[in-house]
């Protein structure tokens, strides 16, 4: 993927809207070090940074249609190109690149808006219609590429990160309260919002038009539409499996597609393993794998990282990762994110994209989404164990129930929180002041469209939720996107491909969740190719070290930045209880069960580096 910019309607001479775009492409120069151009043309000027995967020879953009009136810039890959190509070319269209993001030009041409129905890939893109008079921007349907917007004084401000969006005059470096209490209350940032007040994040699967009068037209045009629960699911279950394993081999070859080296990561679970033993059946090459480890993890992954890495026949890379790395990261893992962090995790994503930028590597496939689409949570458990017991909706408190219904539009419906308790618990850490904030409270705001998971089964209402939780502004953002361009890598994910996540809502709930056992139908499919001792190994959670392992490290910046002075004077949180949350830390032998206790001081700890990163205003 690349590195795109630019803005509409901005009041200033040409000369200036050069030296700006320039500006903001340089910040965001590491998501594309192949090259590097922009184009001005009346109301708009649109910005390229390239990394070069596919028509390595001529593919730089921002393109232009044959007669001039449209301008693409688009970050990302469009899978199905090849067969969208030949009919188009079939149909008299001229092409004037071997790029395949140039089918978005062509195809727009005769379908306007109607080319997100026909496309399949991982993009972001923004097209002006000089005819139309109008700029037409989306993002993918699950949102692996990023895009960040807002408006300042009548112009409309673009980019693949935040960071482009700050080198535009008069943007304002303010904190979000409510994307802050995001992230103390859910998986991540919730989009539209992001840590930055004013700045949005275009929601998965949506698309913007803006008008050169300055109005805004904000669309869905897609979404995971799960079965009702009276559906009926027509197929056996060998019939399934056959249907999964076909259309999950067409999404790695089509991942495999690229003028460069192509790797990709080994977890040790089974979600990799499948997309790593997949990649080897279809292209039989010698291919570079990457995985890492934690410093004293007791439940070490080396052994059946290992074991894939023969079992296919890469030429892996394996590094084991320190506390001191972690501490030593943590900074440019912020940076990158732009963003408060939850956990470690970015991290390691980090030292992954750097391993395979020195190898030569510019896009590695990997295996998120499986956990999502396909039970591979203990929340899936949980849930089954839950509705096999009555009492459990009988005793649950009525004020919970009334969050929930709100936010989930059902009362009885458990994600990860009691959020009753939690709220009490975040009054404790929020400074006084941070409380007065108007409508900080993010269990008042939208978090999901409630009409998606409507009488659904109880695995696709979390599924469905984990998608737009989880996944997207936070695996694929913080660990995936962000972590990996910071490196000039691109990550493709075989198992979030569209014809795969459509397929994947069709089939049964019990085949992804049976006898309180996870991904049933992923391991029927994966016992063919894939290791017994890796299908059948127990599952755990891969997590970081976290902060209680960091702070006794005694980093300098981590002893400033957690002190009692630093956080009263910031004003977000409560100093005497973050003093309180040190000294229970470096008790001895402290630990967190993560992933499910909130570590508070690695959120605090990486909100006070995102103050200071971005010189953001304090409270």
């Amino acid at each position: 993927m690349c590195g795109i910019c630019g803005y509409l309607n901005a009041d200033m001479p040409d000369a200036h809207k050069s030296l700006v775009i320039e500006k903001m492409l340089k910040a965001i120069a590491h998501r594309g070090v192949n090259g590097t151009d922009y184009i001005t043309d009346g109301p708009v000027t649109l910005g390229f940074n390239r990394l070069s995967i596919i028509g390595v020879n001529n593919g730089m953009q921002p393109i232009t249609s044959e007669d001039g009136s449209l301008i693409l810039v688009c970050n990302g890959e469009i899978y199905n190109y090849k067969e969208i190509k030949k009919d188009l070319i079939e149909r008299g269209h001229k092409f004037k690149t071997e790029s395949d993001v140039e089918v978005i030009l062509h195809l727009y041409e005769e379908k306007g808006l109607e080319v997100l129905d026909i496309i399949n890939g991982q993009f972001a893109f923004a097209l002006y219609d000089k005819n139309r008079r109008e700029l037409f921007c989306a993002r993918d349907h699950v949102g692996v590429a990023p895009f960040f917007y807002t408006s300042v004084n009548g112009t409309f401000v673009f980019g693949s990160e935040i960071k482009a969006i700050f080198e535009f005059p008069g943007i304002k470096r303010v904190i979000n309260p409510v994307a802050l209490d995001q992230i103390m209350t859910f998986p991540s940032v919730v989009c539209p919002e992001t840590m930055f007040k004013g700045i949005n994040s275009l929601e998965t699967g949506h698309y913007l038009v803006i008008h050169e009068n300055g109005s805004v037209t904000n669309r869905k045009y897609w979404d995971l539409d799960y079965p009702k629960c009276d559906e009926d699911y027509p197929r056996t279950e060998e019939e399934y499996i056959e249907g999964l394993n076909e259309v999950l081999t067409k999404a790695v070859e089509l991942r495999l597609q690229a003028e460069v080296p192509v790797g990709f990561y080994i977890s040790g679970g089974l979600d990799s393993s499948i997309i790593a033993c997949k990649i080897h059946d279809i292209s039989n090459e010698y291919r570079h794998s990457f995985s890492v480890n934690f410093e004293g993890d007791n439940r070490p992954e080396k052994p059946f990282q290992e074991m894939m890495a023969d079992h296919v026949n890469s030429i892996h890379h394996e590094r084991l990762i320190t506390i001191d790395d972690i501490a030593d990261y943590l900074p440019k893992a912020v940076y990158h994110s732009e963003s408060t962090l939850k956990e470690t995790y970015n991290t390691a994503s980090l030292i992954l994209s750097e391993m395979a930028h020195k190898e030569g590597i510019k896009v590695v496939l990997t295996g998120e989404g499986a956990d999502e689409l396909f039970a591979g949570y203990v929340g899936y458990q949980f849930d089954a164990m839950r509705a096999g017991n009555a009492k459990n909706n009988e005793l649950r408190d009525p004020a919970e129930k009334e969050i929930c219904n709100r936010i989930w539009g059902d009362p009885f419906f458990f994600y990860e929180k009691d959020y009753g308790k939690l709220r009490e618990y975040k009054s404790g850490i929020y400074s006084s002041k941070f409380l007065m904030q108007d409508d900080f409270d993010c269990l008042n705001h939208k978090v999901i469209d409630t009409e998606q998971i409507k009488d659904v089964a109880l695995v696709h209402k979390r599924s469905y939720i984990d998608i737009k939780l989880r996944l997207s502004e936070h695996l694929l953002a913080g660990h995936g996107d962000r972590a990996g361009l910071a490196n000039s890598v691109e990550a493709r994910y075989p198992f979030l491909d569209r014809k795969v996540m459509e397929y994947a809502r069709k089939i049964p709930p019990d085949l992804k969740l049976r006898n309180f056992k996870e991904k049933y139908i992923l391991k029927k499919m994966a016992s063919a190719f894939v290791p017994s001792k890796i299908i059948n190994r127990p599952k755990y959670a891969f997590v970081a070290p976290g902060s209680a392992e960091i702070i006794r490290k005694n980093k300098e910046y981590v002893i400033d930045i957690l002190s009692y002075d630093r956080i009263k004077r910031q004003g977000f949180f409560n100093p005497d209880e973050v003093e309180r949350l040190k000294k229970a830390y470096l008790e001895p032998g402290f630990k967190l069960n993560l992933p499910y206790d909130n570590d508070t001081l690695i959120i605090i700890l990486t909100f006070g580096i995102l103050l200071d990163t971005f010189k953001a205003d304090t409270l």
